[in-house]
């Protein structure tokens, strides 16, 4: 039976793509993991693998097609002795579901209702069961009875990593109760329309700009985390000269190396040491409960054009300055190059938003969901302080921290701001 690629959902956000490349034609064989076409989703420019092994029979949508929505077939694949006449009784099933072994995102979150699963395997005439032809030599390798094996493909169809996850003997695994729906939410009340807003302005001249995938999920996510996060902020000042001369001394050290240090290295230091100083303030939201994260993934914001995004720096409380650094050079240049895979702008439990460079004193951020506080910088700015009877000029930096009540009170989140504080006047415990 003919199988019906899918367009794939490549990010948790993905409702649609454009599909910018394809890298194989009509009547080309492909085997499972072969690289297949290039899909544009709102992130980044992502290869897409086949799942399973054909002859391309027919490619449904043509490349540098533009908001092809997730789960479209894109493309049909032949069996062995299936030929183009054949694609009619794929084009005839139901809407399959998405293959388990597709690329595909991290799972959603807690409060978005599950995905329906799979059908089961159908039987056609003679008691057939749908599977691939890899699926039926990995089944008959290992002595595995298809017709006792759940499909995760489309209609059901028995693929690759079904197979090879079971076991002789296996019994399909029973469905997972649903969860109980979660009551929906009160709507929020809406703006006015795209026409109320075009007649309002019909006199002036405008421009109209489109909406890419990037700005419409900016737009969707930011607009959810200000109706549905209760955001309070605390503010503190941190004075930054022992860090400008510890900085300065550092990079003296480092410059055979090709190293220079930024303020926001240490700031990305600073702010994972305190994560683990102030554990329970390293966490996430998570619709019912509240997820603790043990290492100290840290997200820092990077301007590329058309919107951000925001990587993620793993386990930053066990890293160098030196390390961070290269890493946070690394994951900023190809996010302005969209090269960023799903895994390294996902995650974390804490956000970092400097704006100091653009000589912005201080800002309140917007907390990305699920993270329980993001940190927004501004500019070291000549400050004159009281020290004792004196006077004195310092360099200060404004820094305002955007809190989740839901996760972190009032008193967890000054902890956690004042550990930061302490970690960034105190630039060289940052080493030990």
């Amino acid at each position: 039976m003919p199988t019906e690629i899918l367009m794939p959902a490549l990010s948790p956000t993905m409702e649609e793509g454009t599909l910018a490349k394809w890298l194989v034609k009509e009547g080309d064989t492909v085997s499972s993991g072969d690289i297949i076409a290039e899909i544009e989703t709102d992130k980044a420019t992502m290869e897409f693998e086949a799942v399973d092994e054909g002859t391309v029979g027919k490619i449904l949508i043509a490349e540098g097609s533009e908001g092809v929505k997730v789960n479209t077939p894109i493309a049909v694949l032949l069996e062995e002795g299936e030929s183009a006449d054949d694609i009619g009784t794929a084009s005839a099933s139901p809407a399959p579901q998405a293959a388990k072994d597709e690329p595909k995102a991290e799972a959603p979150k807690a409060d978005t209702a599950p995905a329906k699963a799979p059908p089961a395997p159908k039987s056609g005439d003679g008691g057939r069961v749908f599977a691939s032809p890899l699926a039926r030599r990995i089944a008959a390798d290992k002595g595995l009875d298809l017709s006792q094996i759940k499909g995760s493909g489309p209609n059901g169809r028995i693929v690759k990593a079904d197979v090879e996850d079971a076991r002789p003997g296996a019994k399909p695994a029973a469905q997972a109760a649903a969860p109980q729906a979660a009551p929906a939410a009160a709507a929020a009340p809406a703006g006015p329309s795209a026409d109320a807003i075009l007649k309002m302005y019909a006199d002036r001249e405008t421009e109209e700009i489109k909406l890419d995938g990037m700005r419409r999920t900016i737009a969707a996510r930011l607009g959810e985390a200000k109706q549905t996060i209760p955001h309070f902020y605390l503010r503190r000042s941190a004075k930054l000269d022992e860090l400008m001369k510890f900085r300065a001394t550092l990079n003296k050290q480092l410059e055979e190396r090709g190293i220079k240090l930024s303020v926001n290295d240490f700031i990305i230091k600073a702010c994972a040491l305190a994560l683990q100083e102030v554990p329970d303030a390293n966490a996430v939201w998570a619709s019912d409960r509240i997820l603790k994260l043990k290492p100290s993934d840290v997200a820092v914001a990077v301007a590329v054009e058309g919107g951000l995004f925001t990587p993620v720096l793993k386990d930053a409380q066990q890293k160098t300055l030196s390390a961070l650094s290269a890493e946070m050079k690394d994951l900023a240049n190809r996010a302005k190059n969209k090269k960023l895979a799903p895994h390294e702008y996902q995650g974390g439990s804490f956000a970092i938003s400097n704006l100091g460079m653009f000589g912005i004193e201080n800002f309140d951020a917007v907390i990305n969901p699920p993270h329980g506080a993001i940190l927004a910088v501004g500019a070291g700015i000549k400050t004159p302080v009281a020290e004792g009877d004196e006077v004195v000029i310092r360099n200060v930096m404004s820094m305002t921290l955007s809190v989740d009540h839901r996760v972190i009170d009032g008193a967890l989140g000054a902890q956690l701001l004042e550990a930061i504080v302490r970690h960034l006047e105190n630039p060289m415990g940052m080493l030990a």
